[in-house]
């Protein structure tokens, strides 16, 4: 069944602050097709790891007392294994989006999913935003090529069609297409008994952009001193969400329980964690076309950790600066409730950074004096994978 639409200061742990290792994420696109690459040999979402994660910090351990992402249920192992094997079938695959030549541009295309943040809006019975994130998810992917996205598809299955739940969904959706400038090009809606549970759903996006051939961000003139830029997330994001439903189930805490650390502005936890992902797209094009801007990294699953190295050349590391940026209480909570150490937490969430771009040191003063926040992170240096300092 068939749905066409239209439209056009980190302050984490002061007492015992940790290095992290690096861990590929869990899931990949497929490919029947040659694509071109703009930078790593790597999968969209997970990759073969380079080198070993390095900390200016002393490591810590908590004696694997602290809530992990394996123990939420994502194999990050079983990941690599994955990669492994599908980087024998098709060895092109890799980046952030596909870039495929035409004429004198790139079509550049992303696939993204929300994952398991669908079971907190299932529970608070808030399908209104859930669209936005599908959306960001990919059109934040293909973003970091430097392409501008023009058109979108959703997937949309469930056992049972509530018309008026779907409608939500796909409210938010067009909402996301709104704040990315892409057109709802078409759809589809999979009504199939019995394959989920009652009230449940899944989506899957798919977004496809463009950037002419010699204006892609492809990370490649990256050189040691260019600045590390972030910009700040609305929170969690779409990612982590096993490992923040089992931190739930852990502290005893519900959606509807106020969020501690909010200050004047109270919120409850369910809505700091359904908050939707940011749409960096309209940001990250003004930003590209001041110069000065080589490499972008969607900081996804895997975090800062695993996704800025794989915008680097070899021999180069990013050096984090932990306190350059504000952390939202959300990612303060969910460290506490599920003791979660320090570095579990950079290689599975965003810890407050959804975007980061690497620039020349003038154009990134630019940006910092800018209307919109940002913060300077840190600089390139010689080195490998994240040092955190």
């Amino acid at each position: 069944m068939e749905s066409i639409a239209a439209g056009g200061a980190c302050s984490l742990s002061q007492h015992d602050p940790c290095c992290a290792t690096a861990s590929p994420n869990t899931a990949a696109p497929s490919c029947a097709r040659p694509i071109v690459q703009a930078g790593k040999q790597q999968q969209q979402r997970f990759f073969p790891w380079r080198g070993a994660i390095r900390s200016g910090r002393r490591p810590c351990g908590n004696g694997g007392a602290g809530l992990t992402y394996k123990d939420a249920g994502v194999d990050i192992d079983a990941g690599a294994e994955l990669v492994r094997r599908i980087a024998a079938m098709a060895p092109g695959i890799g980046g952030f989006g596909g870039l495929y030549p035409f004429g004198d541009s790139y079509l550049v295309a992303g696939t993204d999913g929300v994952g398991t943040k669908l079971k907190l809006a299932f529970e608070m019975s808030k399908h209104d935003t859930i669209g936005i994130d599908l959306v960001a998810m990919s059109v934040n992917d293909i973003v970091t090529s430097g392409a501008k996205p023009m058109f979108f598809l959703d997937y949309f299955a469930t056992s049972h069609l509530d018309v008026d739940i779907a409608e939500q969904v796909i409210k938010g959706i067009v909402e996301g297409c709104r704040q990315s400038d892409c057109a709802l090009l078409g759809g589809e809606t999979a009504e199939m008994p019995d394959f989920y549970a009652p009230g449940e759903y899944d989506l899957s996006g798919f977004a496809v952009g463009s950037v002419k051939k010699d204006a892609v961000i492809d990370g490649s003139r990256i050189a040691a001193g260019d600045a590390v830029v972030g910009l700040p997330s609305t929170g969690v994001h779409s990612n982590g969400f096993s490992l923040v439903r089992k931190i739930l189930a852990k502290s005893g805490r519900s959606l509807s329980d106020e969020l501690p650390g909010a200050g004047h502005s109270p919120l409850t936890i369910g809505h700091a964690l359904l908050a939707p992902t940011k749409i960096y797209v309209e940001q990250v094009l003004d930003i590209i076309a001041k110069g000065g801007v080589k490499g972008i990294a969607h900081i996804t699953g895997g975090g800062f950790t695993d996704n800025i190295p794989r915008v680097f050349p070899e021999g180069l590391a990013a050096e984090v600066r932990v306190g350059s940026w504000t952390v939202p209480p959300i990612f303060k909570w969910l460290k506490e409730a599920g003791n979660v150490e320090e570095a579990e937490m950079f290689r599975t969430f965003n810890m407050g950074i959804g975007m980061v771009l690497i620039m020349e040191q003038m154009a990134a003063e630019q940006i910092l004096k800018g209307d919109e926040p940002a913060f300077l992170l840190g600089q390139v240096i010689n080195g490998e994978g994240v040092v955190y300092k």
